[in-house]
């Protein structure tokens, strides 16, 4: 086997090592593409690729079937070994602290649809959406996890990232509405003291759009404390995440009259992964996750059928 190995630095070694990520993005029964497509796409030459292919059978990474006209089929593949090829290492993600069900839930879903597919992985948490996507620009993490609104807006700046996951509606928040320290509040009023939490950008932006026009003033609030200044009257409004509404029972509650803030709340609800472009081989095996399956765990997780495991 050690001699086996020793072959993965020579050219077709080289070139098993580039297939291999792309490998991990087909279904065992699928065609693979032709020696002729794999050989544009990493622009090596025809025999290198069939000897690269050949290297990843002898090692025991895949099982191939050619079929004749219908092509070359994958029978059965080693994920971890075909992992380790692509020298793809551990893969460190980050998402929203899990202080709610169905951030528990996501986690949870992510966690385990990743172990499934034998992905060496690892999940951090960290606050706010624009720090999470400065971490991954900076390299510290592989990929992120933020609301589909914030993945927008950091694309629309940085042409350097992008989209490779969407999960739906409803899979990062169930919606946003603004909670009042006087419970007999129901909407932002002139003179007002309103919570405001700049490190996220869905928060941020919905604060703003539905205080545009009123004569209030912003006060800058971690997340985390805008429940806790509520109650201690510091604040006298915020907009606040329903799924965390058992926190907030003997307040003001009221849904957003702004018509910009109503558009913009649809989009803050689905959640994204947002990767580098550069990472074009990690976004080739993470194409084979099952969104289905994440969101799957995730209203298990939310209607207490599983215990959150992440």
């Amino acid at each position: 086997m050690k001699g086996k190995w020793e072959k993965l630095y020579s050219k077709n070694g080289l070139a098993a090592r580039r297939i291999a990520a792309n490998l991990l993005a087909i279904e065992p029964g699928s065609r693979i593409p032709r020696v002729s497509d794999f050989a544009t796409e990493t622009s090596l030459g025809r025999g290198t690729i069939q000897g690269a292919l050949r290297l990843l059978e002898e090692i025991g990474a895949i099982v191939l079937e050619a079929r004749g006209h219908l092509g070359t089929f994958l029978v059965r593949t080693n994920r971890e070994l075909l992992w380790d090829i692509a020298g793809l290492g551990s893969v460190m993600g980050a998402m929203p602290l899990p202080y709610s069900r169905k951030y528990e839930g996501l986690a949870t879903g992510l966690v385990q649809v990743l172990e499934r597919m034998k992905v060496p992985f690892n999940l951090a948490f960290m606050r706010g959406s624009s720090n999470r996507i400065d971490a991954l620009k900076a390299g510290r993490y592989d990929f992120v996890i933020v609301s589909r609104l914030a993945a927008e807006l950091a694309i629309e700046n940085d042409a350097s990232i992008e989209m490779v996951k969407n999960f739906g509606d409803n899979s990062y928040v169930s919606g946003h509405e603004i909670v009042f320290s006087d419970p007999n509040n129901t909407s932002i009023q002139s003179g007002m003291r309103v919570g405001i939490d700049y490190s996220s950008a869905d928060q941020h932006l919905l604060t703003e759009y539905e205080t545009e026009g009123i004569n209030v003033q912003l006060i800058e609030v971690n997340y985390m404390q805008l429940m806790e200044m509520l109650k201690n009257n510091e604040i006298d409004a915020a907009v606040w995440n329903k799924d965390e509404i058992l926190h907030s029972e003997k307040m003001g509650k009221g849904s957003f009259r702004s018509i910009k803030a109503q558009e913009l709340s649809r989009k803050v609800n689905e959640a994204t992964m947002l990767l580098s472009r550069e990472r074009v081989e990690l976004r080739d095996a993470l194409l084979d996750l099952s969104v289905s399956n994440v969101i799957e765990l995730q209203i298990q997780v939310e209607k207490g059928e599983i215990y959150p495991h992440y």
